[in-house]
């Protein structure tokens, strides 16, 4: 059998499993999705390694920022349309760039990132961003992905169970480079934009300018740090984030022309004398290796890590 046979074979049993067609839609980009976890599982899972995250994290003790981000949370939340979840916001004290959703409401914000905020609107498109993750239930869907993955190598394992050594593993290598890049990174690269996309709306409803996104992402862009090409990366590129967000704001200002109370860019996060200290730490954006992505996320970060 041809390697051309063989690579057309096993594209042609990836794409019949993800064919399998979802009855689920993501709020306001209404895109069809494939989830098969219940969502109380979901929920159930995203409580759990909340806790554990919480149980290793200091968390901050810094009465401002905590104000703030409840403060922030609770306005987007209000927008988002699930009373039925148990709305967390906590504040991590850690020069990390970075934030995270889990599903059923639970949003943690790293200190690290509040300075590339610089005020209320800044903050409200990092929690806009995770909020976005959890409603559209990108945690679920990511495990329903690992799960029709595995589903389908077993499947590649099969079929080749009959032929040598080598090249079976030669097929288990295609397999696994098209599932991680041609499935699960894309995938993950386009759950990120859609948080992007239904953050923005959202941090327009709850009344702040959405001219900030695009500026928010610029400003990240000049943190500097190796980052791999976006093929390789679980994330869009900062530069795309800000380019499609800018494509987005007629839309975003329509929303916050209609949003009952318009704060605009709202308080600034620090006076002069708090930028003071040293620089938070920039986070390791770096690939995330296939072995991570197996079982439920532990977290959804907004940025790229280890």
């Amino acid at each position: 059998m041809s390697r051309f046979h063989d690579h057309f074979i096993l594209t042609i049993l990836f794409v019949s499993i993800l064919g399998t067609a979802g009855c689920y839609s993501t709020p306001i980009s209404n895109r069809k999705q494939l989830l098969l976890i219940p969502e109380q599982q979901e929920i159930t899972l995203g409580m759990q390694s909340y806790e554990d995250i919480l149980a290793e994290e200091k968390l901050s003790s810094n009465p401002h920022y905590v104000e703030m981000v409840q403060r922030v949370g609770q306005r987007i939340a209000a927008e988002a349309g699930h009373d039925e979840y148990a709305w967390e916001f906590r504040v991590i004290e850690s020069p990390e760039m970075n934030a995270f959703a889990l599903p059923g409401g639970k949003v943690a914000i790293y200190e690290g990132i509040l300075p590339i905020c610089e005020n209320e609107a800044g903050l409200a498109v990092v929690m806009s961003h995770e909020i976005a993750h959890a409603i559209a239930r990108h945690g679920g869907e990511r495990m329903t992905q690992q799960g029709v993955a595995t589903a389908a190598g077993k499947v590649v394992d099969f079929y080749s169970k009959d032929k040598e050594q080598k090249e079976r593993e030669r097929i288990r290598a295609v397999f696994g480079a098209a599932s991680q890049y041609g499935y699960i990174l894309p995938y993950s690269r386009k759950h990120e934009s859609e948080a992007d996309q239904i953050g923005l709306i959202l941090m327009s409803r709850a009344g702040y300018d959405p001219n900030e996104a695009p500026r928010f992402w610029k400003r990240f862009s000049q943190q500097g740090g190796q980052k791999p090409p976006e093929f390789m990366s679980t994330h869009p590129s900062d530069e795309r984030r800000a380019a499609d967000l800018e494509a987005m704001l007629p839309e975003a200002l329509a929303e916050y022309s209609t949003a009952t109370e318009q704060y605009a860019l709202g308080k600034p996060i620090f006076n002069a004398s708090d930028l003071a200290g040293s620089k938070p730490k920039a986070p390791a954006n770096t690939i995330v290796p296939a072995s991570s992505l197996s079982g439920p996320p532990t977290d959804d970060p907004f940025f790229a890590r280890p």
